[in-house]
């Protein structure tokens, strides 16, 4: 009982990743207002980066800089620097996320100029008559 204890306890961020991405999935799911919808793909957008953060992270690990040691030689040791490109990705993936965010709002305001409404079965049924 004690060993899955500590198991859940030292993978608290693969459980708050789980946890942001079922609420974001509930979100888009089951949620008929647009906005609420666009809610929950920033709350799932956020668990998968917080996931590929968590994967990337090394214990004492440090930025993969090249220092020189006193005998001017340089301190080659790949297993003290952390992997950069996880990092890099999840700053990609944050542009890429606050584009699409900014397209949705914009859809989003284009519906309910149209529509006059932004829950999703009013919309459907606006478009049947």
């Amino acid at each position: 009982m004690d060993e899955i204890f500590h198991f859940i306890i030292g993978k608290y961020n693969y459980w708050a990743s789980l946890v942001l991405l079922f609420i974001g999935l509930y979100g888009m799911i089951a949620k008929n207002n647009l906005m609420k919808k666009i809610i929950g793909m920033v709350i799932f957008q956020t668990a998968i980066l917080l996931f590929f953060v968590s994967i990337g992270a090394k214990r004492g690990a440090t930025v993969p800089i090249i220092e020189f040691g006193p005998d001017k030689q340089p301190l080659l040791e790949a297993s003290a620097y952390a992997n950069p490109l996880p990092h890099v990705l999840i700053l990609t993936a944050i542009v890429v996320g606050v584009a699409t965010l900014g397209v949705a709002l914009a859809v989003l305001q284009k519906i309910q100029r149209v529509h006059g409404t932004i829950e999703e079965d009013e919309v459907l049924e606006d478009q049947r008559q």
